[in-house]
């Protein structure tokens, strides 16, 4: 059926229809429900103060409302970080924690942590043909610093190349 709802990408997220550089969308988008999610709290809290006692339909289900909330609020709050590098950038700091020149690399973005720090992750072959080696950097998107890197020889090669 054609007139069937589904979901779909919002456009600046979507890859499929774009032309050109594209730009990863910023994790301070996530400060925005955080704030709803906490003005939510704060008027359930309200609603239960005011009603407690007097009210058979409002109970304290308005108050663990609140509190759900409260808690998904700050967490979203917190975890909004404002990436300071790119996929380029992270690129570059890549090669240089490899320690060879960089032929073919792919970034992805990840998070760590409970926070969900935003992190690159790249994955990198070096530039001989065939490559003999590969590497796999995690890079902060945060300060730019290279959390993690690991180099090993290219197991698709065959031996003695």
């Amino acid at each position: 059926m054609s007139d069937e709802i589904r979901d779909q990408l919002p456009a600046d997220l979507n890859m499929v229809d774009y032309v050109g550089a594209y730009m990863f969308p910023d994790n301070s988008r996530r400060r925005i429900p955080g704030v709803i999610y906490c003005v939510s709290s704060v008027a359930l809290l309200a609603i239960w103060l005011a009603t407690r006692d007097s009210s058979v339909l409002l109970n304290d289900g308005l108050l663990i409302g609140a509190g759900v909330l409260a808690v998904v609020g700050v967490w979203s709050l917190t975890s909004g970080w404002r990436m300071t590098i790119d996929e380029k950038q992270a690129l570059v700091l890549a090669t240089a924690s490899v320690g060879f020149a960089v032929g073919h690399a792919s970034a992805q973005q990840v998070w760590r942590g409970v926070r969900s720090r935003p992190t690159w992750r790249i994955f990198c072959y070096d530039a001989q043909d065939p490559p003999l080696q590969r590497g796999l950097v995690l890079v902060d998107a945060i300060d730019g610093r290279v959390v993690e890197s690991l180099i090993q020889d290219n197991p698709e090669v065959p031996l003695g190349l």
